[in-house]
């Protein structure tokens, strides 16, 4: 074999390369071929593969896989030289002419224009990708231009070539104008830029791929028109401003700033004034308001900055032009025009006065803000008038046009007031000709309310009571309470809008200052006629009808003013009725006493039938009250027996205890027996129950009715639970201490276990079918049910007990709940000792001295009974009786229940 001297040996195929090469001499054009030889020379150096590639692609010039691989091994082989290496050179002409036969492949053509790019070969990458933008169809343009963008972005590439591939590209797709428009902010292209965004504004088709919306590109055209006003010609920028002014409400403060910051960029300082200005007059947010007005301030605070720092350097220049002199020409001039103000350069102190007058214009601007957005608000027109004070023709101004502005149908707070206020005004200036007609057309006009034009009649007459005007006082409170004619009404109706002067003379407030005025400067008869008035129209008060019937008391006249009385519980009902009754009845009372009692019987009779059971307690005291001092004693007792049943059942322990002392002092205690019977069966809730058993069996130890008392102990102790009531059993302790003895004592605490297990939750752990009252339960069932339900075993063994003794005595088994009163005598025998209770270990029990069966050998101390017992009645004892069967029959009553029992004793 013949070896080219030029082409080293180890880039000629070896012997373990022949069945490749005797493969692809047989069939030169097929591509699995030359790919099996190159798949099997993965490892060989890249000449030698490229010589393969180079081989294959000269039998198979139009191969896309062979040309793809081949293009893609190259741009790894030069990818470790810097772009200056010849390898590139090469690698591009590789490229073109992989192009000649792959330029419909896009792949290839985006690996070419990569490279080119990396290599920063400008021109040539420009060229090549108009090339491919040729050779490609339309369809594949959108992965061309990504990589055309990214190289006119580079820097270095001039900005024309830049905004020519643009404008290519937004004729491709125009929804990417906005990149374009980025693009040529970052190249501060003011005027295309605002010419671009004016044109997507005025585009109403356009939809922005950035998801911004028209009012973010619209504030951007203003930033980008404001911020550079001298470098964008073309556009009318106040137009355009003052149309998204109009258009977008949200952002007005910061379009009025930016307009004003235009004019200040182009030295129209004064326009720029006038735009803060109207602006600041149009806003109705506060926050633009703010945002306007911070604009504003600085401006000015700038502008004086600016002429301050002026003068200074002004002031530097005349100093080193006086060192170095001026010629006679510039000094004749200084002193021809000295002191003359158009001369005058220095307007300091007309902009200190300007910022100074804005900072004291800002109450007034930001209630002129406040107004814009509800002209109908009083509250802020009141604050406005307060903003002017000491200057009255501002005042009046602002009265004039609060007046005529706010609408009374669509007025926040009450618009009657501007109108009050307004007078006012002139009243206070001495100027009470103005102050009426104002009231005068005050009176005319239509208020939401009734009331609100009552007050303006009503602030009228106080005004002329001021002033010492009665007469035309009266006069204004009858012209405003006199009813319209039925022309007028008719009218009215006809028209469908009913206005408040038709009802006017309904109002109750109005009728109220009238009638107070008859009362302190008219007389009786015409004071009269206006309270019949108020009646006949039917707006009269509980207050009217009280008031009324205490200026005919005053007069002297009580019947009128009963019948007045009378009248008002017609009209009225509860609770508004209550002050009437009590105001009636009382004076009723007062003024008649017993002459006229059936008539004031009559009227209690009517006034707890209409009282409810709520309010019904101060009238049955007061009835009560009536019967002891000019009635009967039976009568009142009566009363206090149908109140405790009819009023409330909250109140009835309080009506029971009142009653109970009434029948005490004029029955006498024995008297209340009966009562507390009743109070006790009457259905009270159980603690006032208990409460009146206390009071009950308090009473009969005080008496000596030991058993009485002992009783009533035991029937309490039903409502008594000793766990969480010990005051009773303490109570009930120590009265068995004190009167009882050993026996009585061990039925006391017998009682309180049986009380205890009564409340206790342990029967509740029985089954059901074992509380049923025809079902037999022996002790050993019940403890056996009592052990599987966990209860403990000092609480079974009490519980085996109670029920052993309840089966063995059926006699005692009852319910501890069924006791009633038993009121006995003390002779009654005592039970037998149980032995079987006096063996149970008792932890309570005490010793007791043993008492003495004899009854011979008690000694009973005697005491004189209490007045209390015998009550009033038996003080009204008749005097003409003689003394000594007074004396008699005085110590026969007094005889207590002690003596008593001893003398029916020793019988």
């Amino acid at each position: 074999m013949v070896v080219n001297d030029e082409i080293p040996a180890d880039l000629y195929p070896t012997e373990a390369d022949l069945p490749y090469e005797e493969e692809i001499l047989r069939d030169p054009f097929k591509v699995k071929g030359w790919w099996r030889y190159l798949v099997a020379r993965a490892s060989a150096p890249f000449k030698k593969r490229s010589i393969l590639y180079e081989r294959a692609l000269k039998a198979l010039p139009g191969s896309y896989k062979l040309w793809h691989a081949y293009l893609r091994e190259r741009l790894d082989a030069v990818r470790p030289f810097p772009i200056t290496h010849p390898s590139y050179s090469s690698l591009n002409n590789t490229f073109e002419r992989a192009l000649v036969t792959m330029h419909r492949m896009p792949r290839i053509w985006i690996m070419y224009l990569s490279s080119l790019t990396d290599q920063r070969l400008l021109t040539r990458a420009r060229r090549t990708f108009d090339r491919a933008l040729r050779a490609l169809p339309v369809t594949q343009h959108d992965r061309v231009w990504p990589l055309y963008l990214k190289l006119v972005s580079l820097p270095g590439v001039p900005v024309e070539t830049s905004f020519r591939v643009y404008r290519r590209y937004l004729a491709f797709d125009p929804s990417h104008v906005e990149d374009f428009i980025d693009f040529l902010l970052q190249s501060k292209r003011w005027q295309e830029a605002a010419d671009r965004l004016a044109s997507v504004l005025n585009d109403d088709s356009f939809y922005s791929i950035k998801g911004k919306t028209k009012h973010q590109l619209w504030l951007e055209l203003c930033d980008l028109l404001t911020k550079h006003a001298t470098e964008i010609l073309g556009l009318k920028v106040d137009p355009i401003i003052r149309g998204g002014i109009r258009k977008f409400t949200d952002e007005v403060g910061r379009l009025w700033t930016s307009l004003a910051d235009y004019y200040v960029r182009r030295g129209l300082y004064e326009k720029a004034r006038d735009i803060f200005e109207e602006g600041i007059s149009t806003v109705i947010t506060v926050r633009d308001f703010s945002v306007i007005f911070d604009a504003y301030a600085q401006f000015e605070q700038s502008a004086l900055a600016a002429k301050l720092e002026a003068a200074e350097d002004d002031s530097e220049d005349e100093m080193d032009d006086g060192e170095g002199g001026k010629d006679g020409v510039e000094k004749l001039a200084k002193k021809f025009l000295e002191g003359c103000w158009l001369n005058d350069d220095d307007d300091t102190d007309l902009r200190l006065a300007r910022f100074e007058r804005l900072f004291d214009r800002r109450p007034e601007l930001l209630n002129s803000v406040l107004l814009r957005q509800n002209p109908h608000n009083v509250e802020q027109w009141h604050r406005r008038v307060k903003l002017f004070e000491g200057d009255l023709a501002r005042q009046a101004s602002t009265y004039v046009e609060a007046v005529k502005t706010v609408d009374p149908a669509k007025a926040v707070g009450k618009p009657h007031t501007l109108w009050i206020a307004f007078a006012k005004m002139y009243e206070e200036h001495n100027r009470l000709d103005s102050a009426e007609e104002i009231f005068k057309k005050a009176t005319q006009v239509n208020y939401k309310a009734v009331d609100h034009l009552a007050t303006v009649w009503c602030e009228w007459a106080e005004m002329e009571l001021r002033h010492k005007n009665f007469t035309m006082a009266i006069e204004l409170m009858q012209q405003a309470t006199a009813e319209p004619s039925v022309e007028v009404k008719r009218r009215a109706a006809a028209e469908g809008n009913e206005p408040v002067q038709m009802r006017l003379h309904k109002s109750l407030r109005l009728w109220s200052f009238y009638v107070d005025l008859e009362e302190s400067l008219g007389t009786l008869e015409s004071t009269c006629a206006v309270y019949e008035r108020i009646l006949d129209l039917r707006i009269a008060t509980p207050q009217i009808i009280l008031n009324y019937a205490f200026l005919l008391e005053e007069n002297k006249y009580f019947e009128d003013a009963f019948k007045v009385y009378e009248r008002g519980v017609k009209i009225f009902k509860y609770p508004h009725v209550r002050d009437i009754w009590v105001t009636y009845l009382s004076k009723f009372v007062k003024r008649y006493g017993k002459s006229k009692l059936d008539r004031a019987r009559e009227l209690f009779e009517q006034a707890i039938e209409q009282t409810p059971a709520q309010e019904v307690k101060p009238l049955f005291l007061q009835y009560a009250k009536l019967e002891e001092d000019y009635g009967l004693a039976k009568r009142a007792m009566n009363v206090y027996d149908r109140a405790v049943k009819a009023v409330a059942d909250n109140e009835k322990l309080s009506m029971y205890e009142i009653y109970i002392a009434r029948a005490a002092e004029i029955y006498g205690v024995p008297k209340t027996r009966q009562i507390y019977e009743q109070a006790i069966e009457s259905g009270l809730p159980p603690n006032a129950i208990k409460s009146m058993c206390l009071k009950y069996a308090e009473l009969e130890r005080n008496l000596g009715e030991i058993d009485r008392a002992r009783a009533i102990f035991v029937f309490a102790s039903n409502y008594a639970d000793p766990r969480s009531d010990p005051d009773f059993w303490k109570k009930w302790k120590d009265f068995e201490i004190q009167h009882g003895n050993e026996d009585t004592f061990r039925e006391m605490l017998r009682i309180s276990r049986s009380v205890t297990a009564s409340y206790s939750q342990t029967h509740f752990i029985l089954p059901e079918y074992l509380m049923q009252k025809d079902q037999k339960l022996t002790v050993e069932e019940a403890v056996d049910t009592l052990k599987r339900a966990g209860l403990p075993e000092d609480q079974m063994s009490v519980l085996e007990r109670q029920l052993g003794a309840d089966s063995s005595n059926p006699a005692a088994n009852k319910d501890s709940s069924a006791r009633a009163v038993n009121f006995v005598r003390s002779e009654v025998a005592e039970p037998e000792p149980d032995t079987t209770k006096m063996a149970v270990a008792n932890a309570e029990e005490i010793d007791l001295p043993e008492s003495d069966s004899d009854d011979e050998n008690i000694e009973i101390a005697q005491k004189s009974v209490p007045a209390a017992v015998f009550g009033e009645l038996a003080n009204k004892v008749t005097e003409e009786q003689e003394g000594e069967d007074e004396g008699a029959a005085a110590s026969e009553s007094q005889i207590g229940a002690l003596e008593r029992i001893k003398r029916q004793r020793r019988q």
